[in-house]
């Protein structure tokens, strides 16, 4: 089975720390998001995962930069001086290497594929580095197919393996299909709407949407 992956989504808000959590559940694996932006609020991704999933701290591997502005890696890292003038330093790429962690593990990435991490090095391009695959979580509305089709375009031009597409939110009556007949890569389902993100109801969603299956075709 595909146990360690770089869940990575096609546009932001599309939701990829709850279907990190999902796997995180399924696979008994450790999460990483090694940049997290936006933390004005006190609350990063990982606060989340280990919220909802109840998680042990040992699960959780600490990011390797918490960034308070909620805007791309690149700008939030600049911000972090708090002074215009003197931006702060870009990201380190030696500090975005993979943990030494041998066993099954999720990364969320921040943002989509093309998000600057710095103006030299884009998330896709990190993502080759990790020598990982992706499985891509898309937006199941109007407009996904656009965003989708281009995303895994740009994987596929970089020859990075995709385990597949999660599609969230409410089922549409086309999209999945027309992805699966367009998009080259196996189409994972849908991941609907949850009123409470907890481990019984990921356990039900891991289980209609047959990921064991799924992860280990």
């Amino acid at each position: 089975m595909t146990n360690r992956l770089v869940v990575c989504g096609t546009d932001t808000e599309v939701g990829k720390t709850v279907a990190s959590a999902l796997l995180v559940q399924g696979l008994g694996a450790h999460y990483w998001k090694p940049v997290q932006c936006g933390l004005e609020d006190g609350e990063g991704d990982r606060d989340r995962v280990q919220r909802w999933l109840d998680l042990p701290a040992e699960r959780i591997i600490p990011e390797s930069y918490r960034l308070a502005a909620p805007v791309s890696p690149h700008w939030a890292s600049a911000l972090e001086s708090g002074d215009p003038e003197q931006p702060g330093p870009p990201l380190d790429p030696e500090r975005l290497q993979l943990p030494p962690h041998e066993g099954p593990l999720v990364v969320e990435t921040a943002g989509g594929l093309l998000v600057p991490l710095r103006l030299d090095l884009l998330q896709i391009e990190q993502i080759q580095r990790w020598q990982l695959p992706v499985l891509l979580v898309a937006r199941s509305g109007l407009g996904t197919l656009n965003h989708t089709l281009l995303s895994l375009e740009a994987l596929r031009q970089r020859q990075i393996p995709v385990v597949g597409v999660l599609l969230n939110g409410p089922a549409h009556p086309n999209n999945l299909i027309t992805l699966e007949q367009l998009g080259g890569v196996p189409m994972l389902g849908c991941l609907s709407p949850l009123e409470a993100i907890n481990p019984k109801s990921l356990r039900e969603q891991w289980q209609e949407l047959e990921l064991s299956h799924k992860l280990q075709a």
